[in-house]
């Protein structure tokens, strides 16, 4: 079964698996960024605020932010990410993946956009 992915507007990707939630950034963000030198990931255990920072991406050209999608529990961060910060270029939507939140039971995945929407949001940036 293929994932289902969901989008904010700050590029980051989201997979819903019950309620839990993997997190990274899309293709078109890692792209923007250019070459991924060093990923801050955050500890688990940590509460994250929806639309607040919670990690930063250091590349070649920028250091962004990674905001959270939803508020919640971090369960499990991507410590690949620490020797290798290049698979979030290589494999943005599988092996690049930051975080896993567990949500928060009032945090709303309703403002996310699926495929169709973000490809007609990055028509517009």
């Amino acid at each position: 079964m293929s994932k289902k992915y969901l989008y904010t507007k700050e590029h980051e990707w989201v997979v819903v698996k019950g309620e839990i939630v993997q997190v990274g950034i899309s293709d078109y963000a890692q792209d923007e960024l250019g070459d991924v030198v060093f990923v801050d990931l955050p500890e688990v255990g940590d509460q994250v605020e929806e639309g607040e920072g919670f990690a930063v991406v250091e590349s070649v050209k920028a250091v962004s932010d990674i905001y959270a999608p939803v508020s919640g529990e971090i369960t499990a961060v991507n410590e690949a990410l620490e020797d290798s910060p290049e698979l979030i270029n290589e494999s943005p939507l599988e092996e690049g993946w930051i975080v896993e939140i567990k949500i928060d039971g009032s945090a709303q995945i309703g403002d996310l956009m699926n495929q169709q929407e973000y490809e007609e949001f990055l028509k517009e940036v």
